[in-house]
């Protein structure tokens, strides 16, 4: 393969896989890693990627970057309603659980909208979550504040204090990234302090994320990964990070 052909489809991989490692992309290319990173190293030059530790994310994906609800709901929707037919098998049958705002969050909430009883108590402050639901047999509990028009999800001092108050038995996580040494993350200071409250909330924490959501860091750490019980993506991860979560005693599903 001609460098240039081999530069094109390392463009191509980062744009579509949302992040690439040096170990992989020397791999499949069957070069060695130094050639990698001198790949690696070019297309950033041009602006086509950004280098991260170990390898590469698109050149938008940075710290604050964050996509609207909109933009993220067209993005690796099969991946995301498979996570969410796992997690549903997560959620109890009675009790209390708390919904995350988030197109993966949203495709558990559907799910449960068909199949749910009314022993079930769900807290969102999430919006779209929270349209899904009404009309269901569920009880539904809102959690308001000052809408994020990004995300569609509550923010602001009153929406942390509603959740300090509550102590639900599950509650189902979105991220922006997930990382073995800086944990989960989010780019907005705000979205990651009802974050935060939610974890520090619940009997047992679990993340939904796809796996172009590991190893990526955003700008605000929300948890450590010492902080859920469970990570449910839809792709094995590499060898680091599946021992870093054997470490923090993370129950890893792959849906």
């Amino acid at each position: 393969m001609f460098a240039e052909e081999r530069y094109n489809r390392i463009a191509a991989l980062v744009m579509s896989e949302g992040r690439v490692t040096v170990a992989q992309l020397a791999s499949r290319f069957n070069i060695t890693k130094e050639t990698v990173r001198r790949d690696l190293a070019l297309l950033e030059k041009d602006g086509l990627l950004r280098r991260v530790h170990g390898g590469a994310v698109p050149a938008a994906s940075a710290s604050t970057t964050e996509l609207s609800l909109t933009s993220r709901e067209g993005r690796n929707q099969a991946e995301k309603a498979r996570i969410a037919k796992a997690a549903l098998t997560m959620v109890p049958t009675e009790g209390s659980i708390v919904l995350d705002g988030g197109t993966t969050t949203s495709s558990l909430a559907a799910l449960l909208a068909q199949e749910a009883g009314n022993q079930l108590l769900v807290i969102t402050h999430s919006v779209p979550v929270a349209s899904t639901l009404i009309g269901s047999s569920l009880q539904l509990e809102f959690i308001g504040g000052r809408v994020r028009g990004l995300t569609s999800a509550c923010v602001g001092s009153g929406t942390v204090a509603r959740y300090s108050g509550f102590r639900p038995d599950v509650v189902f996580i979105g991220t922006n990234g997930v990382h073995p040494e800086f944990g989960l993350s989010t780019p907005d200071p705000e979205e990651a302090s009802v974050k935060a409250a939610i974890v520090r909330s619940a009997r047992r924490v679990v993340v939904l994320a796809d796996a172009s959501k590991l190893n990526t860091e955003t700008l605000v750490s929300f948890a450590e990964l010492g902080d859920i019980d469970a990570l449910v993506t839809d792709a094995q991860p590499d060898t680091g990070f599946t021992r870093a979560l054997a470490e923090a005693d993370v129950e890893l599903v792959i849906a």
